[in-house]
């Protein structure tokens, strides 16, 4: 397995929109896919962004229910805009803070994969929670952008107490 690093905020890989992807079978981009495929495959964790592992290319792997996979080039194309979650959310790049984050209820996103062909990933609840926080990454947004005013405040404080 390729271990790659987590990269933490205060990183500005996290903060930077990441490249759209010009040639999807270019061996680099088939090494990041691999790479986001098995860095996801752990407890623990739903969604991981390329920029995540400091790689500034737009692209994505997600591990919902047992299901896993990948989108190159992700746009955000719809989202339920009459239902709503407003559960608990974390992020690897923000270590063990989980904080109240308003989602659409349902979302839908398409790229292509590997061999350039298109590709549609959409979802309700956890995996339409995944999918937008995961292109926020790609446009260089933490899910501590969306929370209100006081929960942010106070993730604020625990991130320089973390040090981080």
């Amino acid at each position: 397995m390729a271990f790659r690093e987590i990269r933490v905020v205060g990183d500005p890989v996290l903060r930077t929109p990441c490249d759209w992807i010009t040639d999807p079978r270019d061996p680099g981009v088939k090494q990041l896919v691999e790479d986001l495929l098995e860095n996801v495959d752990e407890d623990g964790r739903a969604g991981l962004a390329a920029n995540q592992i400091g790689v500034s290319l737009r692209a994505f792997s997600w591990n919902i229910d047992g299901e896993i996979g990948y989108v190159l080039n992700p746009k955000l194309v719809a989202m339920s805009e009459d239902e709503y979650q407003d559960g608990d959310e974390g992020c690897l790049s923000v270590p063990g803070l989980f904080y109240p984050t308003k989602r659409a209820w349902y979302a839908r996103v398409e790229g292509i994969d590997l061999d350039g062909k298109p590709l549609v990933v959409e979802g309700e609840e956890l995996m339409g929670r995944c999918l937008q926080h995961e292109c926020d990454h790609l446009e260089g947004h933490l899910y501590l952008d969306k929370l209100e005013r006081k929960y942010r405040k106070e993730a604020l404080q625990q991130i320089r107490k973390m040090g981080l």
